[in-house]
């Protein structure tokens, strides 16, 4: 099969690799029928995360057809639709029972990560009882791709681990992919202000038609002032950070209201400084948070009633084959426009 392979920091190769196979009663083989790629698998490319060694098959989002399931997977069998969850959860463990399956003993982030990922025409799929979520009759495909990953990160880091409330007023830093995520799902409950905050203009025009009530370019370095006349002084309840640099870190402490949260989203490659000489006294509360995608049920039962529609974030469409041009593309979005890319198998 093909599959998107990394090399080791800033190399990556599409090559052939063996089909995956059965290796627990307990897996499926799914044959991919759309993926993406994610900002974290730039991270992985530029050497930030560890845990990925060289020679592994990207990816962690996607859907497809089950093609082969364990002998004690009881909720799938051959041929059925899928949504491919980025979080593999044995429901059992310690970690699980709390419902934090990102931390699960056995599974986690794993996907693209510490075992071979969806970037190919198969993956191999541990606990898919809890790992795969059926696709209803006539749902989106290219939409249902977004609820692997982006809309569940969004939602879980973002807007819940933000405390976004009725009439509060929220920044987002960064109006990237996973910014506008969260900018979808943070209306979910009604803040009286979301202001995004970019360098990239283009971007910020998005986020006004996705539902922004203010837009900051903050290529000037006054983004804190401006968030600050924007709030009577008083700064935002809660201020997420979409980014995963530290400007972007050093950008939400400068701007959270005395009470409010800043909630992380970024993955994060090197130090950040976290100012406890200012913010010691401000009443805050700073969030970490793999997403643990407990409200993947719930967004799918939205995306398929029609109340939430994230298909206006896919901008590029590339086959398998070209996947290094989507790599290209999505690296380069400043110029490319980029959102986010969808890979078809």
């Amino acid at each position: 099969m093909k599959a998107l392979v990394y090399l080791g920091p800033n190399k990556k190769s599409l090559e052939d690799r063996p089909k995956p196979v059965i290796a627990a009663p307990t897996d499926a083989i799914v044959k991919v029928t759309r993926t993406t790629i994610c900002g974290t698998d730039l991270h992985i490319l530029k050497g930030d995360v560890p845990t990925c060694a060289p020679g592994r098959i990207l990816g962690h989002e996607g859907v497809g057809i089950v093609d082969a399931v364990g002998s004690a997977v009881t909720a799938f069998k051959v041929g059925d639709p899928v949504l491919i969850s980025c979080i593999s959860a044995c429901g059992k463990c310690a970690n699980c029972r709390r419902q934090m399956y990102s931390h699960c003993s056995t599974g986690g982030w794993i996907l693209g990560n510490s075992i071979d990922g969806t970037q190919a025409e198969f993956v191999r799929i541990p606990h898919a009882d809890m790992s795969l979520y059926p696709i209803p009759a006539g749902a989106d495909e290219e939409a249902l791709v977004m609820l692997s990953d982006i809309l569940p990160t969004a939602l879980e880091c973002g807007v819940l681990n933000g405390r976004v409330q009725p009439g509060s007023t929220v920044a987002i830093v960064g109006s990237g992919p996973i910014g506008l995520a969260a900018l979808l799902t943070a209306q979910f409950y009604s803040p009286a202000k979301i202001i995004m905050i970019d360098l990239d203009e283009g971007r910020l025009v998005v986020a006004k038609r996705f539902g922004a009530t203010d837009t900051i370019n903050s290529g000037d370095g006054r983004a804190a002032e401006a968030v600050m006349k924007l709030t009577a002084g008083l700064g935002v309840d809660t201020a997420i950070e979409a980014v995963g640099v530290p400007a972007t870190f050093e950008l939400c402490q400068q701007i959270v209201a005395a009470g409010g949260t800043i909630a992380n989203i970024g993955v994060h490659g090197v130090k950040v400084d976290l100012r406890l000489e200012k913010l010691w006294d401000r009443n805050i509360s700073i969030t970490t948070r793999l997403v643990d995608t407990v409200s993947t049920p719930m967004l799918l039962k939205t995306l398929c009633s029609h109340k939430l529609d994230p298909t206006p974030l896919i901008t590029h469409r590339f086959k398998l084959d070209h996947i290094l041009d989507a790599y290209e593309t999505f690296a380069h979005a400043a110029e490319t426009h980029a959102l986010k890319v969808l890979i078809e198998a």
